[in-house]
């Protein structure tokens, strides 16, 4: 089964869609981004996760989710999207694979878990 929820929401933060952000995202949210990098850390409230999220337009040039492709739920209330996250910052390049374990309750995500397949270019991208 897809995960319309979580397809939406990708499909509003690559367009900027702050309107449907909102409607989605829980005001307690906490979304994690893993690693060492200045951006790094755990998020909590809308607020904050959709600073992390300005954070990642406003300090690169295209980055971007092409390959989004959801992968449907995991057990109750968990979806996985899977995609990868390219983008160019100050002379660097990033192309990585990431997912994110989305917890979803009563239709808004409430938690929002960053997986990176080389971690260590993500860091370096950031730093």
């Amino acid at each position: 089964m897809r995960t319309p929820l979580v397809r939406r929401g990708c499909a509003a933060f690559n367009s900027g869609d702050m309107d449907t952000l909102t409607q989605i995202i829980d005001e307690s949210c906490i979304w994690h981004t893993p690693g060492k990098s200045p951006i790094a850390g755990d998020y909590e409230g809308r607020e904050a996760t959709f600073g992390q999220f300005g954070r990642y337009g406003g300090e690169t040039t295209g980055l971007s989710r092409p390959t989004f492709a959801c992968d449907g739920e995991r057990g109750h209330g968990r979806a996985v999207g899977v995609h990868r996250n390219t983008g160019e910052r100050n002379g660097k390049r990033l192309d990585v694979l990431c997912c994110i374990v989305f917890d979803i309750r009563n239709g808004k995500v409430m938690d929002g878990r960053e997986h990176f397949y080389d971690l260590y270019a993500w860091d370096t991208f950031w730093a």
